[in-house]
């Protein structure tokens, strides 16, 4: 059972309502190169994205000590900085803010990530991701154009090809709802919204040795959500390698990795509201009349 917040109020979000991007009408892209088998279930222990090697990385923690978001990072433009640091005081003061996760709703890419655990299927003319938390699933059609003119959906319109032993998803066209958030510190997104995903397969003694340095930097899950690593696969890891683009939110691009080892079984978590906090072992205080109203 998933972590459901007390009551907060809600973030002001509706300034994010832009025009989506010119890129919609991007050509397709032949598959180049040996396709490389990415098939399986694939886990990671953290929620938090590791840095890239160079340039603009992601908001990150404000320190150490704290789970909320770092909102003095340069590629958040004021407006964007603003909002992350409302949710990181709501952290701060106890309470949670509003997420897709506990709020029941579909993520986008790259907040999808956090997502411990992920199947992949390989087709001929698709790449289908299966995520398993909330029954989420990604279709991802192969050497194909984004359409000229896209409909919002909850995951984008996603295209995709194989290059030269790497899978690259370029995705846009991400609906906004409720509470749009790009990672897990509250950094929103806009209709212009541009990701470009990048799934290879590293070596045992690279994908072990990312994971446990993210695992350091980030500190553990707080919460278990059942993904596990097998941990008598000595086979490649997969690492995704991505590059987020959103002009009314921040000031540049940036990027970020998320890396993966073969998961250990498959169990699947569904949102459920309710006010028990699985995680504290208590029930939320949900207000009461000592005396009907009626």
């Amino acid at each position: 059972m998933r972590r459901i917040p007390r009551n907060t109020v809600t973030a002001l979000i509706a300034f994010f309502t832009l025009a989506p991007s010119s890129l919609s009408s991007a050509h397709a892209v032949e598959n180049t190169g040996p396709i490389p088998d990415m098939a399986g279930a694939w886990s990671r222990l953290t929620f938090g994205f590791e840095r890239p090697e160079s340039g603009p990385g992601p908001v990150g923690r404000l320190d150490r000590r704290s789970t909320g978001g770092n909102y003095n990072n340069p590629i958040l433009k004021p407006q964007a900085a603003a909002l992350v640091k409302q949710r990181t005081e709501m952290l701060l003061g106890g309470e949670d803010f509003p997420t897709p996760s506990n709020r029941c709703l579909p993520m986008v890419a790259p907040y999808l990530f956090r997502v411990q655990e992920m199947q992949m299927i390989q087709k001929k003319d698709e790449v289908i991701f299966l995520y398993m938390q909330d029954h989420q699933v990604r279709h991802i059609k192969l050497n194909q154009a984004h359409p000229a003119h896209i409909t919002p959906s909850w995951y984008g319109d996603s295209v995709g090809h194989y290059e030269n032993g790497t899978l690259v998803v370029d995705t846009i066209g991400a609906k906004l709802g409720p509470v749009p958030q790009v990672d897990m510190y509250g950094s929103p997104f806009s209709e212009a919204l541009h990701v470009v995903e990048r799934y290879r397969l590293i070596d045992y003694e690279t994908a072990k040795s990312a994971q446990e340095r993210n695992i350091r930097e980030q500190g553990p899950v707080a919460t278990e959500q059942a993904a596990a690593i097998d941990e008598t696969y000595r086979g490649d890891g997969l690492q995704i390698q991505f590059t987020v683009e959103d002009e009314n939110v921040f000031n540049t691009s940036w990027s970020g990795i998320a890396t993966y080892r073969k998961a250990a079984g498959w169990v699947e978590n569904v949102c459920a509201e309710n006010p028990h906090e699985y995680y504290a072992g208590r029930d939320t205080d949900v207000p009461k009349a000592d005396t009907p109203d009626f």
